[in-house]
C-alpha cells in the first residue's frame, strides 16, 4: 500500500518547528524534525512513523517544508499549497490517500486528485459547519455522535481511534513535582472549561497548578499593559487563571510535562455531546497522568474509578482534586492501571490493522 498522510499545523506549533528545524533547511530535514518533535503522533499511522518506503507524510499547511518541497522538484514559486500537495500526491504514486486536514482539503480537493488514489480518508472529529467531506471514501473519528452527523450529510463513517505513541513509554518514571496541570485552549467560547479551570485554580495556594493555555490574540493582548487601558475587559482571564498561565506546549515538551504531573485536567466542550475521549486523554494516560475528566461515555478502557477519575459538577471536581492530592497514594494506582491498560489496548499495531481493515473494505 503506498500511503499518502497529510496533517495540518497548528500556528503556535509552527512557530516551535521554526526554532528546530529553520524555515531555509531541506525538505526531509524539516519533516524528519517534526516527526522526531512527535507532535501529533497519536494520529500519525505506524508506517509514517516508521519512516517506511511507501509512506510519505506532508504537513500540507506548512509554508516553509512546503515551498521547499516545491524548490526541490522544480515547481513555480508561486504555486500555491494545494497545488503543491497536488504534486506530492502524483509524484508519490499514491494509492491510500488519509487527511488529517479535511476542512483545508474537502470534496474539492479530493476530486482533484490522480487517478492512482483510489482510496480516500480523513480524520473529523469536530462539527465543521458547512464543510463538504461527501468525496471521501470514508470520515473517520472516535466520537459516535460527530459520525452519526456526518453520515446525514451522505458521508461514509467509519469508528477509529487515536494510539499511543510508543515514546511515551520513556515518560513519567521519576518524580511528579507538578500536581494538577492543564493544557489546551482558553476563551469566552470555552465556558464551561473557564469556570471550573477558574476555581482550580484556587487551589494553587497548597499545591501546584499549572496551566499552559493557548490563548486567543485578543486575550493576550487585553492582558498586555496596553491593552489594559482599552475596554477588553471581557477577554481578560480571572486573576487567579492568569497568574499560574504559561504559553501552549507541544510535541515532546508536552510529554515530559504530562510526565511529571500527578494530575491531569480535562474537560470536553459542547460539541461531542456524551462523548468522551478527546486527544488531552490519550496523551495524559500514555504518560503515567491520572486523567481527571468530566463524565460521560468514554472509550474502552477508560473506566471511571478504575483507570481514571470522573467529576460531574465543579464542585465535586474541587472536593475530589484535594482528596486524590491527599492520598496521592491510592489515586497513583488507578493512573498506573491507566497507562497500563490504555497502552495494551491502543497500541500503533492495532491502529494500522484497524486502518487496513477500513481500506480494505471501501
Amino acid at each position: 500500500m503506498r500511503l499518502f498522510q497529510n496533517c495540518g499545523l497548528m500556528p503556535r506549533y509552527v512557530k516551535r518547528l521554526d526554532e528546530l528545524a529553520p524555515p531555509e533547511i531541506a525538505f526531509d530535514e524539516r519533516r524528519r524534525v517534526f516527526l522526531d518533535d512527535r507532535f501529533g503522533a497519536l494520529h500519525l499511522l505506524k508506517p509514517v512513523l516508521d519512516r517506511d518506503a511507501d509512506a510519505f507524510l506532508a504537513c500540507g499547511n506548512d509554508q516553509a517544508m512546503q515551498r521547499q518541497w516545491a524548490r526541490e522538484h522544480g515547481m513555480s514559486g508561486r504555486a500555491s499549497l494545494e497545488e503543491i500537495l497536488l504534486a506530492q500526491i502524483e509524484h508519490h504514486r499514491t494509492e491510500v490517500f488519509y487527511n488529517l486536514d479535511p476542512v483545508a482539503y474537502p470534496s474539492s480537493f479530493v476530486r482533484k486528485l490522480p487517478r492512482s488514489a483510489q482510496k480516500t480518508l480523513c480524520w473529523r472529529a469536530a462539527p465543521s459547519g458547512n464543510a463538504d467531506l461527501s468525496a471521501y471514501g470514508a470520515v473517520l473519528g472516535n466520537f459516535p455522535s460527530i459520525l452519526d452527523s456526518w453520515r446525514s450529510k451522505g458521508c461514509r463513517t467509519e469508528l477509529f481511534f487515536p494510539a499511543i505513541d510508543p515514546q511515551m513509554e520513556g515518560y513519567g518514571h521519576g518524580d511528579r513535582s507538578i500536581d494538577v496541570l492543564f493544557v489546551g485552549g482558553y476563551s469566552r467560547h470555552h465556558s464551561a472549561r473557564a469556570k471550573i479551570l477558574e476555581q482550580v485554580a484556587g487551589l494553587s495556594t497548597n499545591w501546584k497548578v499549572v496551566y499552559c493555555l493557548d490563548a486567543s490574540r485578543l486575550t493576550v493582548l487585553a492582558e498586555s499593559a496596553l491593552g489594559r487601558l482599552l475596554p477588553l475587559k471581557k477577554h481578560r482571564r480571572p486573576e487567579a487563571v492568569s497568574k499560574i498561565a504559561r504559553p501552549p506546549i507541544f510535541g515532546r515538551d508536552l510529554y515530559d510535562l504530562l510526565g511529571k504531573s500527578k494530575i491531569v485536567l480535562n474537560g470536553a466542550i459542547d460539541m461531542a455531546g456524551n462523548d468522551r475521549g478527546n486527544m488531552r486523554c490519550f496523551e495524559a494516560m500514555g504518560c503515567g497522568a491520572l486523567l481527571m475528566s468530566d463524565e460521560g461515555r468514554y472509550p474502552e478502557g477508560m473506566i471511571a474509578e478504575e483507570t481514571i477519575v470522573t467529576y460531574k459538577t465543579n464542585d465535586a471536581c474541587l472536593e475530589r482534586l484535594r482528596g486524590l492530592l491527599a492520598e496521592w497514594n491510592a489515586a497513583q494506582r488507578i493512573a498506573s492501571d491507566g497507562r497500563s491498560r490504555i497502552s495494551g489496548l491502543y497500541t500503533k499495531e492495532r491502529q494500522w490493522a484497524s486502518f487496513e481493515m477500513i481500506v480494505a473494505n471501501l
